[in-house]
């Protein structure tokens, strides 16, 4: 039996090719090399789509990233975070490099940091359990003076509020609900909310988030 193929796995795949042919040393050209030669543009949506059109149309990052592109803090990148972070193990500001390079070809801001924070908490969750280092990690490699760290923030400061995790969800609706619901800064939130209530027991983290 196969697995419907679906962007977030691509995604993971291509930038393993990437890294295969490349190394740690590949450049955003290399993602967008790679894009055209092994992506359809059809398997592309919002963000990624903009950017291949950008692309075809002979833009070179990082203009691929923001001319006419109005999904640019979207969540895309931040899906394409995974595979950086499992190949540094232990090593989350190089994770978190790697995944900027990645995700400055389609995205900016915000929509770069999410792809940044999360390969960084990968990174950093190889070699410790403690949930509250795997944040202060990640959130460390990403701007301070960022809407994505005051998300951070805010949803911190709501789980030391609030012990059941629905009345902490009310807030980040509260305060987020305004977003698209594929922007970066609330998804970011309810995987922040899953890890800090469900702490080391997996099942609960994503049923939490996936709720």
């Amino acid at each position: 039996q196969y697995m419907v193929r679906d962007d977030d796995m691509d995604y993971t795949i291509i930038a393993l090719d990437v890294l295969r042919n490349h190394g740690f040393a590949f450049a955003t050209t290399d993602i967008a090399e790679a894009w055209l030669r092994k992506l359809p543009i059809m398997c592309t949506y919002t963000a990624e789509r903009v950017a291949y059109r950008n692309l075809v149309e002979q833009r070179t990052p990082p203009f691929t990233a923001y001319y006419r592109n109005p999904y640019r803090q979207w969540i895309g990148a931040q899906i394409r975070a995974d595979a950086f972070g499992y190949v540094c193990p232990g090593r989350p500001q190089l994770a978190a490099e790697l995944a900027w390079r990645d995700a400055s070809l389609s995205h900016v801001k915000n929509g770069i940091y999410g792809e940044m924070w999360v390969a960084a908490a990968i990174a950093t969750a190889f070699v410790t359990d403690d949930i509250d280092q795997i944040i202060d990690t990640a959130t460390s490699e990403i701007p301070t003076e960022s809407r994505f760290t005051q998300m951070v923030q805010d949803v911190r400061t709501w789980h030391q509020q609030y012990p059941d995790w629905k009345r902490c969800w009310d807030q980040i609706r509260d305060r987020y609900g305004h977003l698209h619901r594929v922007h970066t800064i609330n998804n970011a939130a309810l995987v922040l909310l899953g890890l800090l209530y469900g702490g080391n027991d997996l099942g609960k983290a994503i049923g939490i988030a996936v709720q």
